[in-house]
């Protein structure tokens, strides 16, 4: 060892010296970049403060596509202006620790521009701002890449900017400036601590002086009026839930006690075992779905939602305030799933992503299971879009069938995303799979979903749309409305399908936010950007009961109207809704669920995460068969897709033909090996598997006693009997 490594460093000697010869070369003079550094290093604190404002500037005017926007939040908001500013210039000041300050500069405000830009491409694809929590959501942005929000394209730009930056940070580290003079530790260390100090006194300054805010009900306008870099803060260091200040097992019990009160003095407080009879009950989320008779400006040639009307007319709805605008679908989902409130959250949380990740929690699932309902969802997007497939394990669902467990044939006119029609039969399938006990089934839309063109791509619309102030937004208009148009279609026939079914049923539909549109609160009927429509229908003679109420009050009140009176958060609403102290309780229990000792539950985990079944159907392997082109076709059932191919267990390169066929290439697989059949999600995720068939080649000498018996035969005849079926429905692929 010691003559090997003796070696090394006689190898690296020669390399070593260069590299300090390099360093410690004579520099060339610049004497007007070392007078402007000597001034920049003697003014320094000053120079801080209007880089500081001048990156605000720069990232204000990212931020609202607009540099007359930016000088508009200068005047009208001058002191969150200043405030953002200021944590800017607190970032800058630890480069006194550092003799390479330039560089450190350029990375430190390299870093709020990436950041700002980041922020700027996202407004214009949605309303909500960025967030912190949008970090953990990445994995859902590649997820969604050459869709309209996330081409190729546009992540080949990211990654050469973020190269080109990085290849300058090394070439200034190799030949940027040094400061010279000296540093003395003790003074920065202390200026970098008093800057620290002040951020959280300056920050109560500003929130107790209403310069910032320290909660935005409505999270665009938070970021509008306090500026970006607040708001992103904001978003960095408020997460979770605070714990709040009465919070106590005393007051918790006393909740539970006033509740359970009130609720045993309903006339239908009677609780029994579901069964076949008791109501199914179906929650649909319709992904940006609103009406278009509440934008104002808009001229319609017919109505493009008459399902949901009728429905709205004559069942019990009304308007349901969302936590969310233009995006942000799964903080919609959370509230109407669980019954509590985004409003207790840090800014931009996202609950799938974050305490879900770690914690199981109480939802309509796990009540309704308590009571003998199984639970599904069904969705024609990703399994892991927003973290779903674990979020809903969480939850406490039995079943998710997701886009990769769907044979997908028909899409959007622009092909981003699916249409619902799979959904009806997926959904129908779902109450199909427990012929004894009732149902609940979550369904989730995506045919409204954005991004929406600026040019016509529908030729000949069903509905025309005029009215908008561009013609380019008159095209935007008609190509969303059109696609909830078909949506409106895909509610009729849902209904149609349950009521044939002759089970009793409940179903609740809603709007989880406005499309991305960059609509405003005058221009809505309602004027109020933060409410949609939600619509119920029954089978079995339920009472209009109206009502315009939050997401999460949604399903405690449909809950209510059908006799079911279970769960914590649901009974709490049902009983407290109209009481004083309904907030407070409610903020008191949620942060309980959630975050605190569970003495709803008696410390006890009430409601554990279920194993959740991707999928209602087996994936079978039953047989393969050897092309002369050197292919590998693999026969079975279930088939989609997203079904990939591991032979012994390493995922191979899968082309799908139909529901029944597979084709890999034949070198990939040798006699004896393993292949098996998996759904496959993003980040390669398995979501099912079929059965392990060992492969026998016909063409391996000589045959063993392991040869799958008939197996030549078996292919033979498949290869005869389905090669009309398959090259047909592989054409009309």
């Amino acid at each position: 060892m010691k003559k090997l490594s003796k070696k090394m460093v006689q190898l690296f000697a020669p390399i070593r010296e260069r590299v300090v010869a390099f360093r410690n070369r004579p520099r060339k003079p610049h004497p007007h970049l070392d007078q402007a550094i000597k001034i920049g290093n003697r003014f320094s604190l000053l120079f801080h403060g209007l880089l500081a404002c001048t990156l605000v500037f720069i990232i204000e005017s990212f931020s609202r596509h607009s540099v007359i926007a930016a000088f508009s939040f200068i005047g009208g908001h001058t002191w969150a202006y200043l405030y953002n500013s200021f944590l800017v210039f607190a970032s800058l000041s630890v480069v006194y620790l550092m003799r390479r300050r330039t560089l450190a500069r350029i990375i430190i405000s390299g870093f709020w521009l990436f950041l700002g830009l980041i922020n700027g491409v996202i407004l214009s694809n949605r309303v909500t701002p960025f967030g912190f929590t949008d970090l953990k959501c990445i994995s859902d942005l590649f997820a969604m890449q050459n869709t309209q929000y996330f081409t190729a394209g546009e992540a080949a730009a990211v990654v050469a900017g973020v190269s080109i930056f990085l290849i300058f940070c090394i070439w200034m580290f190799i030949r940027g400036p040094k400061f010279n003079g000296q540093i003395h530790r003790l003074n920065s260390l202390l200026l970098v601590a008093v800057v620290a100090t002040l951020i959280p006194l300056t920050t109560k300054a500003a929130q107790s002086s209403n310069v910032v805010d320290s909660y935005f009900s409505n999270i665009a306008q938070g970021y509008e009026n306090y500026g970006f870099i607040y708001g992103f803060s904001s978003s960095v260091v408020d997460r979770g839930m605070n714990k709040p200040n009465d919070y106590t097992e005393e007051s918790i019990k006393e909740i539970q006690a006033t509740v359970a009160s009130d609720i045993a003095e309903t006339p239908t407080a009677e609780i029994t075992p579901a069964t076949a009879e008791t109501p199914n009950m179906i929650v649909i989320l319709l992904e940006s779905f609103i009406d278009p008779y509440e934008v104002d400006y808009l001229e319609l040639s017919e109505d493009p939602i008459p399902n949901f009307r009728n429905l709205y007319d004559n069942y019990s709805s009304g308007h349901l305030t969302v936590p969310v605008v233009g995006a942000g679908t799964s903080n919609s989902e959370f509230e109407v799933l669980t019954g509590m409130s985004m409003q207790y959250f840090g800014t931009g949380e996202y609950p799938h992503k974050t305490i879900l990740k770690k914690t199981d929690c109480e939802s309509i699932a796990s009540d309704l299971d308590s009571i003998g309902y199984s639970s599904h969802v069904v969705h024609n997007n990703g399994g892991n879009f927003y973290s779903r497939a674990n979020a809903f394990s969480m939850m406490g669902f039995d079943t998710f069938t997701s886009k990769e467990c769907m044979n997908i044939q028909e899409y959007t006119p622009l092909g981003s995303w699916p249409t619902d029609n799979i959904l009806i039969s997926e959904t129908v399938k779902a109450l199909d799979s427990t012929p004894d006990q009732a149902d609940l089934v979550y369904t989730i839309t995506v045919q409204g979903h954005g991004d929406y063109p600026t040019e016509k791509i529908i030729e000949n619309p069903e509905i025309t749309v005029t009215g908008a102030p561009t013609q380019e937004q008159n095209y935007q208009w008609e190509y969303y409305v059109n696609m909830i148009h078909e949506v409106d279609k895909f509610i009729g026939n849902l209904l149609t399908e349950l009521d044939a079914r002759g089970e009793d049923t409940v179903v609740v539909m809603f709007g989880d936010h406005l499309p991305t549109m960059g609509l405003s609160e005058e221009n809505m009927a309602t004027g109020d950007i933060f409410q949609t429509k939600y619509a119920t229908w029954n089978n079995f003679g339920m009472p209009k009961q109206d009502a315009d109420i939050t997401a999460y009050q949604l399903l405690a009140n449909v809950t209510d109207q059908v006799g079911i009176h279970t769960g914590t958060m649901f009974t709490y609403t049902q009983s407290q809704m109209n009481s004083d102290t309904y907030q407070a309780g409610l903020e008191s229990l949620q942060y309980d669920l959630l975050y605190g000792n569970r003495y709803a539950y008696d410390g006890v985990d009430k409601y554990p995460a279920s194993d959740l079944v991707m999928g209602l159907d087996d994936i079978s392997v039953t047989s393969t068969w050897k092309t002369s082109d050197g292919k590998l076709c693999i026969y079975g059932e279930n088939f989609t897709p997203w079904t990939k191919v591991y032979v012994n267990g390493e995922k191979v390169s899968t082309s799908f033909l139909c529901s029944s066929m597979l084709r890999i290439d034949q070198s990939l697989v040798k006699d004896g090996d393993t292949l098996t059949a998996c759904y496959v999600g993003s980040s390669s995720t398995i979501f099912r598997s079929s059965n392990d068939y060992v492969y026998a080649d016909p063409d391996a000498e000589p045959a063993t006693e392991t040869e799958q018996p008939g197996d030549t035969e078996v292919n033979t005849e498949i290869s005869t009997e389905m090669s009309t079926e398959v090259s047909t429905e592989a054409i009309a692929q």
